[in-house]
């Protein structure tokens, strides 16, 4: 059933950005009496598509005035993207017979460059609006929430002690940066090319030294720095037989094992499953022995103090507008520094590449109002960012040649359109291959 709602939000987020995208185009398409030939959720591949406002019998037998609209629109059976065939344009539909005949007045390369930009800036700008108005109800309902840096110490895995981290510390500085959110650690070490990181160890301020040569194994380890969570008590859980623990507890053994935060009771729990322990615990001043009883999966019924998250509230519309298009912007630059690193090779950022089933890893088991809305903003930006890549066959590689013409009068041939339109496709079917490729790899292990 998890698997079900995941493919579900999958298809619902990815349908809704692809529908908004290229209705961009459309839109500006027709506020230039451009014709729009096809506008398909999806690709059709011949005669085979879903649904066809033209070419589905049932639905052209309910409206058979659908049959002269100027657009038909539809749904295809190949769920890789999504298209709007505009006249006389050199597009994914590669429909080189039109290009051969005379130009008419309602095509694409009648229009001056200005507006053929436009039309090709619309699916971008149509993107980058629905993130902005997400965030702006994002923030207007939930606000923002996150756990702050401040005070936080990290528990770092495997490869975070390696490079001199230690349980306990607190990362105070990256370089000259001061992080703020907790959870935004380990991405701020990679997007930043961090050299030097200042920590507090106890009561002393010490600097480590980072070795670029591992940023690759950073972006591929999970949770280089997770909360060192301390084992005090919130509550005790109804039913649960350890009721001599009081709120503000701190636990700093069992049965002799020394704990000095959640992560460390988790090994020690487990191996004295079932049993009646003491708990070194301390409460004000004193250090006392309490019994505890331990139940048959490691656990004692209890609710640990949660760390310390900051919860931004906005009292109107205008603060809730300011921090959703603040918060673009903040997402839009942390993703152009991912591509950076990305079309870096040396720090294997590419291996971090995913298709749909990453994308579907990234949605909650169930339905989650904000969770969703978040996702898909996420996903509608990085739909804008990526198709302004100046890559031939996406929006950018369209937008470049359009540049090139306005600032040097002169405009491509048809011949090396459709050439680079060609280059273009390769390119991203490459790309493709590489996501499905990675995403395998990572099932596999």
């Amino acid at each position: 059933m998890a698997v079900l709602m995941k493919i579900l939000q999958v298809i619902l987020a990815l349908s809704i950005l692809i529908l908004l995208h290229e209705l961009g185009h459309y839109t500006f398409a027709k506020i230039f009496r451009i014709r729009v030939e096809k506008f398909f959720l999806f690709f059709d591949i011949g005669k085979s598509f879903i649904f066809s406002t033209k070419r589905s019998r049932w639905f052209t037998k309910l409206f058979p005035k659908a049959l002269d609209w100027e657009t038909e629109y539809g749904i295809g059976v190949l769920p890789l993207g999504g298209y709007c065939k505009i006249a006389g344009m050199i597009d994914e539909s590669m429909d080189t017979e039109q290009m051969k005949q005379a130009p008419k007045s309602w095509e694409f390369r009648t229009r001056n460059p200005w507006q053929r930009l436009l039309v090709m800036l619309g699916g971008v700008l149509y993107n980058f609006i629905f993130a902005i108005l997400v965030f702006i109800a994002i923030a207007a309902i939930w606000g923002q929430s996150y756990i702050s840096n401040s005070g936080s110490k990290i528990y770092p895995n495997e490869l975070a002690q390696e490079m001199g981290f230690e349980v306990g510390d607190e990362i105070l500085a990256f370089d000259d940066y001061e992080p703020q959110n907790f959870g935004m650690l380990q991405a701020d070490l990679v997007r930043r090319k961090v050299h030097t990181a200042k920590v507090l160890r106890g009561s002393d301020t010490l600097t480590l030294y980072i070795d670029q040569a591992m940023m690759s194994r950073v972006i591929e380890s999970p949770l280089m720095f997770d909360i060192a969570i301390p084992f005090v008590i919130d509550s005790v859980a109804a039913g649960s037989p350890n009721t001599e623990l009081k709120r503000g507890d701190r636990i700093i053994s069992f049965d002799g094992q020394e704990v000095q935060y959640l992560q460390d009771s988790r090994e020690v729990l487990a191996s004295l499953a079932g049993r009646e322990i003491a708990a070194g615990v301390v409460r004000d001043t004193d250090t006392l022995s309490v019994p505890l009883q331990v139940d048959s999966v490691g656990r004692i019924g209890v609710y640990m103090r949660t760390p310390s998250i900051i919860n931004e509230s906005y009292d109107n519309l205008g603060e809730a507008i300011v921090a959703g298009i603040k918060l673009t912007g903040e997402t839009i630059n942390g993703y152009l520094q991912d591509l950076r690193l990305l079309a870096t090779p040396s720090t294997g950022a590419y291996k971090s590449v995913g298709s749909f089933i990453a994308i579907g890893q990234v949605f909650p088991d169930a339905w989650d109002w904000y969770r969703f809305m978040y996702i898909l903003a996420l996903l509608s930006i990085m739909l804008g960012v990526m198709n302004l890549l100046p890559i031939p066959g996406l929006d950018g590689g369209h937008i470049l040649f359009t540049v090139y013409e306005i600032i040097s009068g002169r405009k491509p041939s048809d011949k090396f359109m459709i050439a680079a339109q060609w280059i273009g496709m390769i390119l991203l079917l490459a790309l493709m291959l590489l996501a499905f490729g990675n995403d395998i790899g990572r099932l596999i292990k």
